[in-house]
């Protein structure tokens, strides 16, 4: 355990505890005060969750005050899990327990028969240790091969042979559930677990008391149980007993991010690449992130796609990474100093991401193509949103009077901008895509540059040859 932050002064007996006026909270009372105390403060409860705040926030908080158990409802890739994660900055820092008790016993309330016999042996003496927040979440993540031995407990054999008796409940080997007693509990798509096993849940939602081999162990259980589901699965499939159903206090609706300025967030705080130390760095401008943020809202919506099973933020996190990865290949291939995504890195999306996606039947086959389209569109977007109000006559005009600019993955960004050279009102573009025009980079020039040429080849300004390893952009 890690022990750095706890006072030293610490008490570490059942008597120097009470001394120092600790007082017992269960497990919901912690979340409920410390969720008020940040509410007064106006200090941020639920950090890393974004999208949510006047929708789905409000309804965890409630459930939290009125000491709910609580199912998040969602399709894949809304963050269910990360929310679930986030309700454990909201436990007190450290709490006492028994020292050596499997199940976290408080010292003022033994529960387990081996902590009741050393309360009654020791008195104001029973050691006291100190468990921090952390350890105090579990999380499983449900599938079939879960046992009730797993989440609950079993009998444990060895102790059988060392001439326990069978009924004894000291002969129980917990599970999960116990060994969490007076902390959080999270099961991942819970309509997972078999019927049987969801009936194993049912005493420690409302009774609060757990059962193992037919007989009963009176342990009243102080935790908060959290599971995640999908929509379909926990509505419709009836992949979940009903009974189960009704011991959460609480339904909560999770979404995929409402507006663009949310899936925008959500990209730039998820997509961190880990490079090696050798490794070139890679930039990703913003014009660029919006283009995936689009995408992926395309993608969602077009009805091409099986909306049933949703599209991920994850495909938008992966989509950023591919860009940038790519961007750093060209630069290992070709020498740039630093690595910056352009518009001809775009394409290396659709073959990693195409496996992420569920098409309709009727469109087997096209699925490349219509992934294709949609990140046309999500470029044609952008360019409307970012440089619909720039003057680009004097670009156009010096591809008819002539010019043709050669670009690809492989064409490093002084060749680009070599090719092009001097562009009349370089500067209004580049600012208008929230690049510095004084910046000394040629690759962020480059890569607004042949943002611009694709969104005027979009919208039919300019020509477009695709070659196999390289675009050529000219006049129409």
């Amino acid at each position: 355990m890690d022990t750095t932050s706890l006072p030293t002064d610490a008490p570490r007996t059942v008597g120097a505890l009470r001394a120092s006026g600790h007082v017992e909270k269960s497990v919901k009372a912690e979340l409920r005060d410390n969720l008020l105390a940040r509410m007064r403060e106006g200090v941020d409860r639920f950090p890393g969750i974004i999208g949510f705040d006047a929708t789905v926030l409000p309804q965890v908080e409630r459930a939290i005050l009125a000491g709910h158990d609580i199912v998040l409802l969602g399709e894949r890739g809304q963050g269910k899990t990360r929310l679930i994660r986030t309700l454990v900055q909201l436990l007190d820092e450290w709490t006492p327990v028994i020292e050596g008790c499997e199940i976290n016993d408080h010292p003022y309330r033994p529960v387990c028969g081996r902590c009741r016999r050393l309360a009654a042996e020791l008195g104001d003496d029973l050691p006291v240790a100190w468990k921090p927040r952390d350890e105090r979440y579990a999380e499983k993540l449900a599938t079939p091969d879960v046992s009730v031995g797993d989440l609950i407990g079993d009998v444990d054999p060895i102790k059988v042979a060392e001439g326990r008796v069978l009924g004894d409940p000291e002969t129980v080997h917990f599970g999960l559930v116990p060994r969490t007693n007076r902390g959080i509990v999270a099961i991942n798509e819970l309509p997972d677990l078999a019927e049987r096993i969801q009936v194993a849940l049912l005493n420690v939602l409302e009774e609060r008391d757990i059962q193992v081999r037919g007989y009963t162990l009176r342990l009243p259980l102080d935790l908060i149980l959290l599971a995640s589901a999908n929509p379909e699965d926990y509505t419709n499939r009836g992949r979940i007993i009903t009974p189960l159903k009704d011991r959460f206090g609480a339904e909560v609706r999770t979404h995929y991010p409402i507006d663009l300025e949310d899936e925008l967030r959500v990209v730039h705080q998820e997509a961190l690449i880990v490079w090696g130390e050798d490794a070139v760095s890679a930039s990703l401008p913003d014009h660029l992130v919006e283009v995936i943020a689009r995408f992926t809202r395309h993608v969602r919506e077009s009805p091409a796609i099986d909306q049933r099973s949703g599209v991920s933020a994850r495909f938008a996190v992966s989509s950023a990474e591919t860009v940038a990865a790519s961007a750093v290949r060209r630069a290992a291939l070709t020498g740039e100093e630093v690595a910056v995504a352009r518009v001809s890195d775009l394409p290396a999306i659709v073959p990693a991401v195409q496996g992420k996606v569920e098409f309709e039947a009727s469109e087997e086959g096209r699925e490349a193509d219509i992934l294709e389209h949609l990140l046309r569109r999500a470029v044609a977007d952008t360019f409307r949103s970012r440089l619909g109000g720039v003057d680009l006559a004097p670009l156009v005009e010096l591809f008819t009077e002539g010019a043709t600019v050669e670009t690809g993955e492989l064409v490093p960004a002084t060749e680009l901008l070599a090719r092009l050279g001097t562009v009349p009102g370089l500067g209004r573009l580049l600012s208008a895509l929230g690049i510095d025009e004084g910046v000394e980079l040629p690759g962020l020039a480059a890569s607004g540059l042949e943002f611009a040429l694709e969104g005027l080849y979009l919208l039919r300004r300019l020509s477009k040859e695709t070659l196999p390893d390289r675009t050529v952009y000219g006049a129409r």
